[in-house]
């Protein structure tokens, strides 16, 4: 005899999903302040409207932490983005669950 376990709720799926989009949302922040970052340690000059030398060790990298740090720009899209497809993930794990209880529910009666 064999007796079936109860599935899990996929709880690690929804997880990941709002990692992917806390990251999705937080990338153009955290770029900004990794490139801010970089060039105070290395006594940079960083600003967004113009491009400033920075050496770290022997190579140039002052085009590349200007780049990133003007990528912060793209918050005022991804964060509204990021906190709509919260609001779907939200909506959509308590209405699975909610219907994964019915469904368990039902297998037990």
């Amino acid at each position: 005899m064999s007796t079936k376990q109860p599935a899990n709720f996929p709880w690690r799926v929804y997880w990941l999903l709002f990692g992917v989009i806390v990251l999705f949302a937080l990338a153009p922040i955290l770029s900004a302040l990794f490139s801010g970052l970089l060039a105070e340690v290395n006594g940079c000059t960083l600003t967004e409207h113009d491009m400033h030398p920075c050496v770290v060790g022997d190579m140039e990298f002052g085009g590349i932490i200007s780049f990133f740090f003007v990528l912060s720009l793209f918050a005022l899209a991804t964060l509204p983005l990021g906190g709509g497809a919260l609001i779907v993930w939200l909506a959509t794990l308590i209405i699975h669950r909610i219907a994964w209880r019915r469904m368990q529910k039902a297998k037990t009666q």
